[in-house]
């Protein structure tokens, strides 16, 4: 299991949490917290939980937010949608394709994806099953590659 906040800040968090998309927004986190593999640390920073890559595993950190851990999955509740960002979606074409062909097998719905971001309007059409597929198939290692690959590290 990753390292999560303080159960009293989730709570607080999930207050703010419009009323009819919070089951589907503590579920949401329950798969990532069970799903991401271990090293990950989750956060809450900008209004959103986030897990990341701590300085501990990659001291270089984020290329542009220097100092700051290098996010991986962040969930936040916008204003008409909840939001799954995954970066690997974003920066690997393998991941990417991965989930587009994958979805339609879970979800009656069309993807509704910018290109990290993950839009679900219904709560009732989330793919729980899927997104804890997608979370589990890439180690910190494996972030910590994929993302080097794109982004070259100051030294």
């Amino acid at each position: 299991m990753i390292h999560t906040i303080p159960s009293e800040e989730f709570e607080n968090f999930i207050f703010s949490v419009p009323e009819l998309r919070k089951s589907a927004f503590s579920e949401l986190r329950r798969i990532l917290v069970e799903n991401l593999p271990e090293g990950f640390t989750e956060i809450l920073e900008s209004g959103m939980f986030s897990y990341v890559v701590p300085l501990t595993l990659y001291p270089n950190g984020y290329h542009a937010a220097p100092g700051k851990p290098l996010p991986f999955v962040s969930l936040a509740s916008q204003k008409n949608y909840i939001a799954l960002y995954h970066m690997a979606l974003y920066a690997d074409e393998k991941n990417l394709t991965w989930f587009r062909n994958e979805y339609s097998k879970y979800s009656k719905t069309k993807l509704d994806m910018g290109k990290s971001c993950i839009r679900f309007k219904n709560t009732a059409d989330i793919p729980y099953e899927l997104i804890a597929q997608l979370v589990s198939k890439i180690t910190p290692q494996d972030w910590i590659s994929i993302y080097e690959s794109k982004v070259k590290p100051k030294p």
